[in-house]
């Protein structure tokens, strides 16, 4: 089963996306795809810490994040797509190789959260839009391979429907 968390900053996306691995039996393997940049991310990374279980495994992917996941074993949390775009220097991951690993992973669950960049302020910069444009486009080819996708908005969780095709 994959589950796709969608929320903007601060919404509460990755406690949700906690929540949801903390309920399902076994071993669960956090995906961290973001390194501490600064001192303000170096805060968020380790409120992040505190949260988990000791229990968790935690693997540090950066930009090398389909493999890291197509060889993960049982209950997966990649946090977050936003933060592995952002690992590239050119924004262009290889989407189509991290939905590939994603389906492939035939042990164990995997929840994966992103920002929802569709709702924010629209970037003054190239480079900001490309990064929107990027992970957009991640989010919804995710979306097209999940079999749930829910919306974190301040703390509350919207399930998405699938759009119905024509007849």
């Amino acid at each position: 089963m994959i589950t796709l968390v969608l929320g903007g900053t601060r919404s509460g996306k990755s406690q949700v996306a906690e929540a949801l691995v903390a309920a399902v039996p076994g071993p669960v393997t956090y995906v961290a795809t973001g390194r501490a940049t600064d001192p303000a991310m170096a805060a968020r990374i380790a409120a992040h810490r505190r949260r988990r279980p000791a229990a968790w495994a935690t693997v540090e992917a950066g930009a090398d994040l389909p493999s890291v996941v197509r060889d993960l074993e049982g209950t997966v949390l990649v946090d977050s797509l936003g933060t592995w775009v952002a690992a590239h220097a050119d924004l262009a991951p290889d989407t189509d190789a991290l939905c590939s690993a994603l389906r492939a992973r035939a042990a164990g669950d995997t929840v994966v959260v992103s920002e929802e960049v569709g709702l924010g302020v629209h970037p003054p910069t190239e480079v900001g839009r490309r990064f929107t444009d990027a992970v957009g486009d991640l989010n919804r080819k995710v979306a097209d391979d999940a079999d749930r996708v829910l919306l974190v908005i301040a703390g509350r969780v919207l399930p998405l429907d699938r759009v119905a095709g024509p007849a």
